[in-house]
């Protein structure tokens, strides 16, 4: 386990560094010999990647392997390679004739990678050694000469020439040994007997059998032949073949009889019955694979072959007769596993580089891919590739190695992960193949600005609201994740340089509430802009911008203003009618206005606490006072009328004006007001000619103002946004209209009751002032302009008030 922890760190390593640089790979081998001391040189790495010395450094090589220790290092000083860990061949590749290191150099700046294949040459540090120490033998004394057998083998863990290579016999009279070697068999020693045996003068022979190694200088191994001399059966069972040979597939089925052995023997009776066994050699213990019937000769499968753990067995048979002594003949049986194609490839994915940037460029190293067949030839050459449509791909290293790399655009909003399935086929018959899949997660960048719902927010509150109220909760949205996607707001100034919008209003940079810092007031701001930006966390962030709209609501918070001459608080008013007045008779007529605007702004007329035979009445749109009916004797002479004025809001709010009209005898009494006023006395023509130039400028102005509201509510530009709103029109039920706009409003009254038509036009706020009222009696005709200032200009109200008899 923890050697498989040491590989994958450096593969991680390795990964890590490929996937922010751009890397090259090829191969280098170089050989070198078992057990060198630490730091012996294995090559010049400098030289054979042709890099200069000084680049080494600066470029950061590294050696990295998948092996649990780190057998090789690189001196960065001087380029070359060297031996960091102790290495023994046979415990690296243990049985195998051909022992090499697999590791690879990384250089940065740019990334290339270098697959080193070292070879590790075998040296003589192993000893020959036997399985048993004392290996006896039962020989019949009447043996003949020439007779063999088969010595017990050594084992040497070394391999080629430093293996066993040849045996020695102590020196004996009888017997001699006869060494064989061939190239398709191990080295095998036969004791050859030289001269008869004699029990009676030696029962017991021992000699010492030494193995020699091919190294230089060669090691040795003993073990003690100890023969017994025994007497009687003299003739020993020979095989038909001193070698057998079959081949069997690997999949064969356990059970299955492969050979079948036949042996003679010359003598007669239990001397020549045979029987036969499997004999041990060395340290393989062929009947974990293999049964032998002893009475058949037959050899079949004991357990499941397999060509990739073993390609061939070696078999040593032994036919023993029940002679007494017994005697004994051998022979040997190579069996050769033929490879099927019964492995499937395994995908190995040696490094993932899991969260991959959104933003990561095409070439980029994802994972590390290995493919192994543990079938050989055509059944273990693999061929690998993605099954599924994926931005990636896999790029070719070296043989099995691959590497899953970036190949499109990746955008982490589309997908946040991505279930790479790769799939390896081999070339055998039928073909096998494996899967494997790898979650690539896909880490968030900022590549997503902050979205509003819209470009501009209206938002409407209303006048006289707290301080400190929440206006509005202004939210945007962000594509992106965690620290990307935090937003935090901001405003900006984009109303007139008088209104500076930190005094107005304020926002919470976390939450997005809009927070007024004052009361509002609807009727000296109508309205006002500014934008709100929002800006997310990420590096470098990301902002976009919001208009705002602010709109102040009207609210009923100023009482109707009457107009003069009935203005004046405290003093007393009156007006004059003659007692033959008729019924309709105009007494006078009351004006007043209300800063506010809409419904709040628009008025109606009552008497209140009528008295006596309430003799009169008022036009509840218009302020006409007039006369119900004729006077009669009973009626008073000084009637006190209290005239309320009301607008239509919510509370409604309400004005009084208190008039005495005075009854006199005739027309000659009646005193105006306005006595220092001449009247000029002009003739039919002139008097028509006046009239219809009043009553068509004052329609032509009254169209143009008209116009002009409708083109400027149409091309209002910023700064004049804030000193218009939606206009409106009332019509009242005696016929009057009403028009209003978010700063002045203009009431244009035609009243049908009466002979007399007044056309007022008046802005909506502007404090009563001191003003002339022309009264007109029966047949007078007047013209009259008079000035009433506002809080921002002058307007100019007109009254022309017609009478005909």
């Amino acid at each position: 386990m923890s050697r498989r922890k040491n590989r994958d760190a450096d593969w991680i390593i390795c990964a890590i560094l490929l996937c922010f640089s751009d890397w090259s790979a090829a191969q280098i081998s170089y050989s070198v010999s078992e057990e060198l001391d630490k730091g012996a040189v294995v090559g010049n790495l400098a030289k054979d990647l042709n890099i200069k010395i000084q680049e080494l450094e600066q470029r950061s090589l590294r050696i990295v392997s998948g092996y649990s220790k780190r057998y090789l290092e690189a001196n960065l000083r001087t380029g070359v390679l060297f031996v960091n860990e102790r290495i023994d061949r046979e415990e690296i590749c243990p049985n195998s004739l051909k022992c090499s290191l697999n590791v690879e150099a990384l250089l940065s700046h740019p990334m290339n990678l270098h697959r080193i294949e070292v070879n590790i040459l075998d040296v003589n540090d192993n000893a020959p050694s036997f399985l048993e120490q004392n290996h006896v033998f039962n020989i019949s004394e009447s043996s003949s000469t020439g007779e063999r057998y088969l010595l017990p083998v050594a084992n040497d863990a070394d391999t080629g020439s430093n293996s066993v290579r040849s045996y020695k016999l102590s020196q004996n009279e009888y017997f001699s040994l006869d060494v064989q070697n061939s190239g398709e068999q191990s080295v095998s020693a036969e004791l050859v007997l030289q001269k008869p045996l004699d029990r009676e003068k030696q029962a017991v022979v021992k000699l010492i059998l030494t193995a020699v190694d091919g190294g230089k200088p060669p090691k040795s191994g003993t073990s003690q032949i100890i023969i017994n001399v025994l007497d009687g059966n003299d003739n020993s069972p020979v095989f038909s073949k001193q070698l057998y040979k079959v081949r069997v597939n690997e999949n064969i089925s356990v059970g299955t009889n492969i050979l079948k052995l036949d042996a003679s023997d010359l003598d007669e009776g239990l001397n020549a019955e045979i029987t036969y066994s499997f004999m041990k050699r060395g340290n393989v213990n062929t009947g974990d694979r293999f049964s032998i019937d002893s009475q058949s000769g037959e050899i079949s499968v004991k357990a499941h072959l397999d060509h990739e753990e073993n390609s061939a067995y070696e078999l040593r048979v032994l036919a023993t007769d029940k002679g007494f002594p017994p005697r004994s003949g051998f022979s040997k049986v190579l069996v050769e596993v033929v490879d099927i194609n019964d492995n499937a490839p395994e995908i190995s994915i040696t490094s993932l580089m899991s969260p991959v940037k959104e933003n990561a460029e095409i070439g980029t190293v994802v994972a590390l891919v290995t493919v192994i067949d543990k079938d050989g030839g055509q059944n273990g050459l693999t061929n690998c590739k993605l099954t599924d449509s994926v931005p990636f791909k896999l790029k070719s290293n070296y043989k099995n190695y691959y590497s899953l790399v970036v190949d499109g655009l990746l955008d982490r909003e589309s997908a946040s992960h991505y279930n790479v399935t790769i799939t390896a086929t081999d070339e055998g018959t039928p073909p096998l193949s494996s899967t494997d899949v790898i979650t690539v997660h896909i880490s968030d960048v900022n590549d997503n600005a902050p979205r509003f719902s819209g470009t501009s927010i209206d938002v409407y509150v209303k006048e006289n609201s707290p301080v400190r109220e929440i206006i509005k909760t202004i939210t945007a949205d962000d594509a992106d994740i965690d620290e990307n996607a935090k937003l935090t707001y901001s405003l900006f100034d984009s109303s007139p340089k008088n209104l500076p919008i930190s005094s107005v209003v304020n926002i919470n940079s976390e939450t997005g509430d809009i927070i007024s810092l004052q009361s509002f007031n609807y009727e000296e701001l109508k309205t006002f802009q500014f934008k709100v930006q929002a800006t997310d966390s990420g590096v470098p962030p990301l902002s976009s911008n919001v208009t705002v709209n602010v709109f102040i609501l009207d609210e009923n918070d100023n009482s109707p203003g009457i107009l003069a001459p009935y203005s004046d608080h405290g003093s007393v008013n009156s007006e004059n009618i003659p007692y033959s007045a008729e019924a309709g008779y105009f007494v006078a007529k009351i004006r007043a206005v209300d800063a506010d605007s809409g419904y709040n702004a628009l008025l109606s007329y009552h008497i209140s606490e009528p008295k006596g035979n309430n003799l009169f009445r008022i036009g509840t749109s218009t302020g006409e006072i007039r006369t119900k009916r004729r006077m009669s004797d009973n009626d008073l002479k000084t009637h006190p009328v209290v005239v309320l004025v009301s607008d239509n809001g919510e509370p409604s709010l309400s004005a009084t004006v208190s008039i005495d009209v005075v009854v006199v005898e005739s027309t000659g009494d009646i005193q105006t007001q306005f006595r220092h006023v001449p009247i000029k006395e002009e003739n039919f023509s002139d008097l028509n000619l006046y009239l219809l130039i009043s009553i068509v400028s004052v329609s032509v102005i009254f169209l143009l103002s008209f116009i002009s509201l409708i083109a400027v509510k149409c091309h209002r530009t910023d700064s004049s946004f804030s000193r218009y709103s939606a206009p409106m029109i009332t019509t009242h039920p005696d016929g009057s209209w009403s028009y209003s706009k978010s700063t002045q409003q203009y009431d244009v009254c035609f009243s049908s009751d009466t002979l007399k038509s007044d056309v007022v036009v008046f802005p909506a706020s502007f404090p009563p002032v001191d003003a002339e009222l022309i009264s007109i009696n029966e047949a007078d005709t007047f013209n009259r302009t008079q000035t009433l200032p506002t809080k921002e200009k002058v307007g100019y109200v007109s009254y022309v008030n017609t009478f005909f008899l």
